[in-house]
């Protein structure tokens, strides 16, 4: 079906199965994590609710693999994740914190 020039489809997008969104998390926190060691920050697109879950999830193993607190920090079109301050005095966990805006 032809479409006028001044529009486009946006595309559909399919959501990941079960076994690829395992896949992804496991290949994505090695990734993260080695960026995280080296410069102290990742970001990636993630434009889908979908997305932002996944490099949630991501952030939270990396944060447990190094034994660190880790944020992530998404607003609709990126999503950053760095660390997090060691301890917050006043009783913080220093577990993973998700920031979205």
């Amino acid at each position: 079906m032809a479409h006028p020039l001044d529009t486009q489809v946006a595309p559909r997008r399919t959501p990941l199965a079960a076994d690829e969104r395992v896949r992804a998390v496991a290949g994505f926190t090695s990734l993260v994590a080695e960026h995280l060691v080296a410069g102290g920050r990742f970001r990636v697109s993630a434009d889908t609710p979908e997305m932002v879950e996944v490099f949630q999830e991501v952030a939270r193993r990396v944060g447990d693999m190094l034994g660190r607190p880790v944020v992530s920090y998404a607003n609709g079109r990126y999503m950053v994740i760095t660390f997090g301050q060691e301890e917050i005095p006043g009783g913080a966990d220093g577990s993973v914190r998700s920031v979205e805006g």
